[in-house]
């Protein structure tokens, strides 16, 4: 139980709490000026989805995020929305909604506490220094009772870290685990040093797929900073357009978002463009963690031979080892990464049903679903690009 003193409030939009007091849960590390372990969880990011639009009113994603206050200080915060649907989440849960609605039950509205649109595993229960034990219960708890007075189906938490996944096991949430591929930089002082590290094979595999991307007939650039300029998010919408139709149907952000982005959150953004006769032709966009570089979008006008894998995944590697960042996270699924020194990671997600019988039917399946997803990764490790050692005699 939490302490009777602590005041769960819950806020209809971000802006409804001062940057400063979000941020001194969602990132105190940045207090020292340098940049958070997760931009995606700063107001300023989340605020910007909210204000173009992107979220809120006719998207499905509706904010309603908790503010824990103790003594009239806020000790703990978490992104939550009441989504209308299961899009944009990563954490594919269509089939459950089938299952309830076909049993007479109804799915929709759910509870949701995520960042939208967003596979980047990261804190979801943002807890002042000291405060995390109780700060975290007090989300939780007060997260259930919502899903259970408004008659919401369930609860869901998704891409939270392990350390919250344990937290909410033992308070009786149903653990998921699925997985990703994320590179891991092991002190490499360039690109052809982390070749290095590969198998004859894949070294020389990605080599060609490296001459064959750059042979497009243009320039790569990485911007960040000042050096991104409003002309590249015009470019950059339009690429981002073309995939999101093509993946979703409609793309998620607006095309305010990004105008938004370029005032206030383009010191968190490397945008990777490649240019051919002065004109960008392809780009990806990634955000700037403190030790973390996030792959996010993608896309291109014109088709070029493994240009997406150049922009997404090499450069992103050749910005990471230059700027001393431990990891890259290229987003959702993609067992072809693998072969491209992304190795599989477990991922957490937490999930709450008011029903007994819908979840004892999910907990079922969450532990068959976590067996399998332990051996692939297993697996999958087993046969990765690096080179292997052989153990002496």
């Amino acid at each position: 139980m939490t302490d009777a003193n602590i005041e769960v409030t819950i806020l209809s939009a971000i802006s409804e709490i001062p940057a400063a007091e979000w941020d001194a849960c969602a990132c105190p590390e940045a207090a020292d000026g340098g940049r958070p372990s997760d931009p995606f969880t700063t107001h300023r990011f989340l605020s910007a989805l909210e204000t173009s639009g992107s979220v809120g009113q006719g998207t499905g994603w509706r904010p309603a995020h908790l503010v824990a206050r103790l003594g009239g200080e806020v000790i703990a915060t978490a992104p939550m929305y009441t989504k209308s649907h299961s899009q944009g989440e990563y954490i594919f849960d269509h089939a459950w909604a089938d299952a309830w609605e076909r049993a007479g039950g109804r799915y929709y509205p759910k509870l949701q506490m995520a960042v939208p649109f967003t596979p980047v595993t990261g804190r979801r229960l943002l807890t002042r220094p000291g405060w995390e034990d109780t700060g975290r219960a007090a989300l939780l708890e007060a997260a259930i009772r919502v899903t259970v007075s408004a008659r919401y189906s369930s609860l869901h938490i998704t891409f939270c870290t392990a350390e919250e996944a344990d937290a909410g096991e033992r308070m009786g949430l149903l653990r998921r685990k699925t997985q990703q591929f994320h590179w891991e930089n092991r002190g490499y002082e360039d690109f052809d040093a982390f070749l290095a590290d590969l198998s004859s094979r894949k070294r020389k595999a990605i080599r060609k797929e490296r001459e064959r991307a750059q042979d497009f007939g243009g320039t790569i650039r990485m911007l960040t900073g000042d050096q991104i300029e409003p002309a590249h998010w015009d470019a950059f919408w339009t690429f981002y357009q073309d995939t999101g139709s093509r993946k979703w149907g409609r793309p998620y952000l607006t095309r305010a978002f990004f105008d938004i982005a370029h005032d206030s959150l383009r010191d968190d953004c490397l945008l990777i463009l490649a240019e051919r006769e002065g004109r960008p032709i392809a780009g990806a966009l990634n955000l700037i963690g403190r030790h973390t570089l996030f792959g996010r979008y993608w896309g291109a006008i014109e088709d070029h031979p493994f240009l997406h894998f150049e922009c997404c995944y090499y450069q992103a590697i050749d910005y990471a080892i230059a700027n001393g960042l431990a990891r890259v996270e290229a987003g959702a699924q993609g067992e072809h990464k693998l072969a491209r020194g992304y190795l599989p990671t477990e991922t957490h997600s937490l999930h709450w049903m008011g029903d007994p019988g819908f979840r004892d039917a999910v907990a079922r399946y969450l532990e068959a679903e976590r067996s399998a997803v332990g051996e692939e990764i297993a697996y999958l490790s087993a046969f990765g690009p690096f080179r292997r050692i052989e153990s002496p005699d």
